[in-house]
């Protein structure tokens, strides 16, 4: 990865830089979503020709890798520091949290930043303080790298599915229109399966984390 701080080359365009580029990309990915995102938009987003961003991105994919980066960077800083959570329960139901809420601050951005490489090693090296606090709340560090798999995993569908209803461009998702086609005097049970479907989607993600962390219980160690 070409670094900000490196001495600017000849030819290299002045006032560009990664943190800029993102920027830019975030704007784009806000305004058009991940299928109108492409390094041309965003270089016509700083009024610059796209050739000028690849001194510092090569392509598409390490732009979002980038982006990315930065969204799991934001995440990890707002999820609660395990020094401070007391217990492992309520450090996991935080992390789930801070995830949901970095992936949806963006427009597809579940769609867009689930598996991107990590460019910022310190994101990484911060693991090991983690897990060391993990193993010390009985977790061995097999068990710990699947209560993250099964926590991020959980968190990225289900915020894909949240921002598809979301951003639809109508009111099809809506309860009033799901009633209308299922019929709620002939489907009662229908009817009311929608409206945990669709009704209140931080209570409902609540009580699916809390389920999860009920079964990530049984693999503490005693």
């Amino acid at each position: 990865m070409l670094l900000s701080c490196q001495p600017v080359a000849k030819g290299m365009p002045k006032g560009l830089s990664v943190d800029v580029i993102v920027d830019a990309a975030f704007g784009v990915l806000d305004e058009q979503g991940i299928d109108g995102l492409t390094v041309r938009a965003v270089a016509d987003r700083l009024q610059v020709k796209a050739p000028a961003l690849y001194w510092h991105v090569r392509n598409k994919q390490q732009l979002l890798d980038e982006m990315g980066t930065r969204v799991w960077r934001q995440i990890a800083a707002t999820a609660t520091d395990p020094d401070g959570a007391p217990s492992w329960w309520d450090a996991c139901l935080a992390y789930a949290r801070s995830a949901r809420a970095g992936l949806l601050a963006h427009r597809d951005g579940a769609r867009s930043f689930s598996g991107t490489y990590l460019t910022d090693d310190t994101v990484l090296v911060d693991q090991e303080r983690r897990l060391s606090w993990m193993r010390d709340q009985g977790f061995s560090v097999e068990a710990a790298v699947d209560i993250f798999v099964l926590l991020t995993g959980f968190v990225v569908g289900y915020c894909i599915e949240e921002q598809e209803r979301q951003q639809a461009p109508d009111d099809r998702y809506s309860l009033a229109r799901r009633d209308t086609r299922v019929g709620v005097q002939e489907h009662p049970l229908v009817a009311a399966a929608g409206r945990r479907l669709f009704g209140d989607p931080d209570a409902h993600f609540e009580g699916l984390v809390r389920v999860l962390l009920a079964g990530i219980a049984t693999l503490r160690d005693g």
